[in-house]
Formats: structure tokens, sequence, C-alpha cells
């Protein structure tokens, strides 16, 4: 055992028993890869992440649809969740993994246009469209002030254009490979030039050149570059911290020839099919970088978090149907489950029964895990893992997922979730949605306004209410039922987004219209 393991080891053991214990050296650290996949829902994998009522994992269609052996090789040596929450859209989901802020605190409340500001005509005009600035507190920036070598690969999207937030270096990263203001790539081919050059030139994915004319597709390309710089950061001697955030599976829908012939059989739309592909090229790319940690003896000390960062955008049905997410209702963008649920899965690279640092975080084998949790829990996490101080004035909502990786409940965690989108942009608008134990509250500021899909209605006007254990693919509405259990919903609602501060969407004379309790 290395003196790095044992240091680490010793320090792990009072972590589990005193949170508050900070560590001292940056050799005492684990490495860690923060895998983040764009648009990928739930229900998009061959890993099953719903259960039944005692805990089971059921298999659905979708299931056996997807192919992801490198995410059941992951789930099958750590744990995965099931009901794991993310913003409904990527920018809200992106900031909040960076400053454990829920999206209503920190107002980066829809995906940020580069171009420009786009809250939609009645959408909150106070909302953050710059994104992240230079100094705000960042997980990054705050790994390394305890030695972390910070290495951001793939998609940024964390501010727009001519913005200090287009350029993760400005936010705590060392190294940024192809991140940018813009959430989807040009091309997936590098034949293309990455989208250099075509109808999309201004969201080609930048620092690639290397790649261009060749027949690399994106999703390996970016593999590539993550493993030079992995094993660069190996070298040095330093503890790395990898967020590598694929452009995969966002649109366009370019299908990644290596797997197409997996689905040319199906009768599956074309997309959908071209979509299932991104997600084998995804799933590849965990895989491969599982193996390079083993290649460079590293595995035993890496933690792998692997999450998405919204609903399912899979191209299959309707936004607010049982479809891409079936049998979740909803998908990217849509205030239902299948909107901002997303797989998450935490294990060690690899296990080594023998190993001390290992047995200081037993995460458990093919565990899953019940309690509810969300992309806001990353940071108060990871920060307190390696124990990084964070300024007291930073704000953080999310709390330490340090129980539940270990495979215990958390009786001091709310079961809660808050998801805020004042804008008119999107599939589902203007609406604020809160869970609250086995209850889910959906408030529509404006429910009748015109959307990219047309108009919406909503048979019980601004409110919809569905108890999530009763009814887990929310097809009972129960506002005309529950009354007294809609009143008390929407009381928490409101409370929440005045405790986070959050901003909303206004009428045509420019006030603002927050939510209202419902009339007797």
């Amino acid at each position: 055992m290395t003196r790095r393991m044992i240091c680490f080891a010793l320090v792990m053991f009072i972590w589990l028993v005193s949170p508050s214990t900070k560590c001292v050296e940056a050799a005492e650290q684990p490495n860690i890869m923060v895998f983040l996949v764009d648009d990928m829902g739930v229900m998009d994998t061959s890993v099953p992440f719903l259960t039944d009522e005692t805990g089971r994992p059921i298999r659905y269609p979708l299931n056996d649809w997807y192919r992801t052996p490198s995410m059941e090789r992951l789930a099958s040596t750590g744990i995965r969740f099931n009901q794991f929450y993310a913003m409904s859209v990527c920018s809200p989901t992106r900031i909040s993994i960076m400053t454990g802020q829920n999206a209503a605190r920190h107002r980066s409340t829809n995906w940020i246009n580069p171009q420009q500001d786009n809250r939609g005509q009645f959408g909150a005009p106070e909302w953050n469209w710059a994104g992240l600035r230079k100094g705000d507190v960042t997980l990054p920036g705050a790994l390394k002030t305890t030695g972390y070598e910070t290495i951001h690969v793939g998609k940024g999207h964390f501010g727009p254009r001519e913005h200090e937030g287009a350029e993760p270096l400005n936010l705590g990263f060392d190294v940024n490979i192809a991140g940018a203001a813009f959430g989807a790539p040009g091309s997936y081919y590098a034949e293309k030039n990455f989208g250099l050059g075509t109808k999309r030139s201004n969201h080609a994915v930048p620092h690639l050149d290397a790649y261009h004319g060749s027949d690399v597709f994106l999703s390996e390309a970016l593999t590539l570059e993550a493993k030079k710089a992995v094993t660069k950061s190996v070298k040095s001697g330093k503890p790395f911290y990898l967020y590598f955030s694929h452009y995969a599976v966002h649109s366009p829908f370019d299908s990644d020839p290596r797997f197409a012939d997996h689905y040319k059989d199906s009768d599956k739309p074309a997309n959908a099919k071209a979509f299932a592909t991104l997600i084998e090229g995804m799933d590849k790319s965990l895989g491969d970088m599982l193996n390079h940690f083993d290649a460079l003896g590293v595995s035993e000390e890496t933690l792998v978090i692997f999450l998405g960062d919204n609903g399912s955008d899979g191209p299959l049905g309707q936004q607010h149907a049982v479809a891409c997410a079936a049998p979740l209702r909803g998908k990217k963008g849509a205030h239902y489950e299948g909107g901002m649920r997303v797989p998450f899965i935490a294990s060690w690279a690899r296990r080594a029964p023998n190993s001390a640092l290992q047995a200081s975080l037993p995460i458990p084998l093919g565990a899953i895990q019940s309690q509810v949790a969300s992309v806001v829990d990353l940071f108060p996490t990871l920060t307190e893992l390696v124990g990084a101080s964070v300024a007291d004035e930073h704000v953080v909502d999310g709390v330490s997922l340090k129980k539940l990786l270990l495979g215990q409940k958390d009786k001091s965690r709310a079961e809660q979730f808050l998801m805020h989108y004042p804008h008119g942009t999107h599939r589902s608008n203007y609406f604020t949605t809160w869970r609250d134990g086995d209850w889910k509250v959906i408030y529509h500021t404006l429910p009748n306004v015109k959307t990219t899909g047309g108009a919406i209605q909503f048979s019980d006007g601004n409110y919809e209410l569905f108890n999530l254990r009763e009814d887990p693919f929310e097809s009972n509405n129960l506002v005309a039922k529950r009354p007294t259990e809609l009143k008390r919903m929407m009381q928490g609602l409101i409370k929440q987004l005045a405790d986070h501060d959050a901003v909303y969407p206004v009428d045509k004379e420019g006030n603002a219209l927050p939510p209202v309790l419902p009339t007797e």
C-alpha cells in the first residue's frame, strides 16, 4: 500500500465519523471523474434504475433497446440512485453542479443561448443569462485549493459568448478541452471538422483541429483527449478532478457509424436509431476511461460519478406523453418526471477488496439507493470528501451524499426537490415543480401560453398534483380530490421560492407573477 493510500484511508475514516474534518495535503486525495452525459434520461440505458415497491429493479422495453455495457459494469461495482433529479434543461443543471445551488437561487434558470437573451416573452427579466463569472465559487475552484489538477473536457455551456462563463478556464479549471458557450455541437463528424466551415460553424467544437478530416467521431476524440490530460496529471503526481462532459447525446442526431449496425433492423425512426448509437458511443467512452485508469495504475484510488444533466431528449413521442422515458411521462424540458429524473451511479473505478482506501468509503456493490437526491448535492459531497474549504457567504443548497453512497438511509435529509422555470422558450413553459416526500405539485404560471409544440391546456388550470408513491408515472391528477394536500404543497412551493430569492415570470405590463394559493 502506498503512503498516499494510507494517508487517505486515515482521513476517510475520520471523515466518516466527523463531517467537519478537513484534509490538509493534496497527496491524501482520491482522483475524481464526474462523467456527465447531455440529454440522457434515466431510461436511456440497459441498466434498470426504476424499481418495484420492494426496491428491486424492473426492466422496461427501453432497457432492452439501449446497449450500455460499461454502465452495467460501473453499476455492478457501485451504487445507483433511482430517484436522482436534475433541472429539466442543461445550463441550470451544469451551474448547479458547479455551485451546489438550486437554479432558483443562482438564477440561470434556462438553457443559455450563446448569442442572445432567451428569457422568453414573459420570462423573468432578472434571470441570470450571463451564467457563471470569474471569481464565482465553483467546485473545480474549491478542489484546486487542495492541490487538484482540474480538467474540463467536452461541453461547457456555463455562459454566453463574450462573457466570462464561456471559458471554463475562468471558472476554476486548469485545462479546457472543447468547452465553449454553446451546448450542441456543430457536427459529431471529424469529416465535417465538428461543424467548422458548415452552416453550423457557430457551434464548431474547439480545440480538436488535429482530428479534422479524419473518421474519428466526436465522442471518441473527446475520450482520446481526456486520456491524454489524465495521463499528464498522473505523471505530475497531482490528484485529478476530471469533469468529462460529453456533447452526446444532444442533437444533432448524427449516427455513430461504429454502432449503426446494431440498430439497422429496427423499425424505429432514423433519429431514434442514431440516438441509440450516440448512447452506445458515450458508453464506450466510459469503458475506455475505466480501462485507462487501469493502465495508469490509478483505478483503485479513482472515484467515478456518472450522471445525466436533464431528462431524455430521445426522438420518440410527444413531450408530455409516455414516450422516450417510458414508463415515465415527459422528456427534456418538461415538468413531469421524465424531464428531470436522470441516471446516477457512483463507484470506485476498480474494486479492490484489500484496499484500505476503499474500506474507508465502502460503496456497496450493485446496490440501489432509493432516497431522493439531486445535482446540487455533488458540490457539498466532493468538497467535504477532500476537505476543501468554501467561503461562508457562499450559500450551498445541496446536502452531502456521504451516507447515501454507503447504501445507508439518511434520516436527516429531506426528500425534496425544487425545479423553477420562469421562461417560455422550451417544451413546458412558466412552471415550478416541488416534490416533498411522496407528493409533487406542479404550478403553471401561464398555462395557456402557446409553446413550441402548440397551445397546452391543463384541465385543472394552474395546478397538477400527484402522489408519486401511489402513482409514479403521474397519470392521476389529484387536484380536485385532495384540495387540502394541494394547498399544503403550494404553501411549501411558495416558501421554497421565497427562501431561494427566486425571480418570476411577468404579465404584459411587466408585473411579476409569483405563484398563488388555490382558491377554496
